[in-house]
C-alpha cells in the first residue's frame, strides 16, 4: 500500500517584483497577484518541490506580457507565468 506524502504546508516567498512598463494600480496588482497564486497552488501544488523543500532564487524564461492589461488582468497572469515556472517550465535557478 503506498503512501500519498503530501506536504502539510508551502510556502512562496516573493522578495521582489518589478514590473517595468505597466500603469497598474500595484497594490491591486500584488492582491490579484496573491490570490491567483494562492489558488494555483492549492489547485496544482509546486511540482518542482514534490521532493521536499526547495529555495529558488529566480525564475527565469516566463511568458511575456502585454503592457496594457488591466490591474486585475495582470496580477492573474503574472501568478500564472510565475506558477508555471514552479511547475518546470521556465529555468530555475537554485
Amino acid at each position: 500500500m503506498g503512501v500519498s506524502r503530501q506536504p502539510s504546508a508551502i510556502r512562496v516567498e516573493i522578495g521582489e517584483l518589478v514590473l517595468d512598463g505597466f500603469k497598474g494600480d500595484p497594490q491591486r496588482v500584488r492582491a490579484e497577484f496573491e490570490r491567483e497564486l494562492t489558488r494555483l497552488v492549492r489547485l496544482h501544488g509546486v511540482p518542482v518541490a514534490a521532493n521536499g523543500a526547495l529555495s529558488v532564487d529566480a525564475l527565469g524564461g516566463l511568458a511575456t506580457l502585454p503592457a496594457g492589461l488591466s490591474a486585475r488582468r495582470l496580477g492573474q497572469e503574472l501568478a500564472r507565468a510565475v506558477h508555471e515556472g514552479l511547475s518546470g517550465h521556465g529555468e530555475v535557478t537554485p
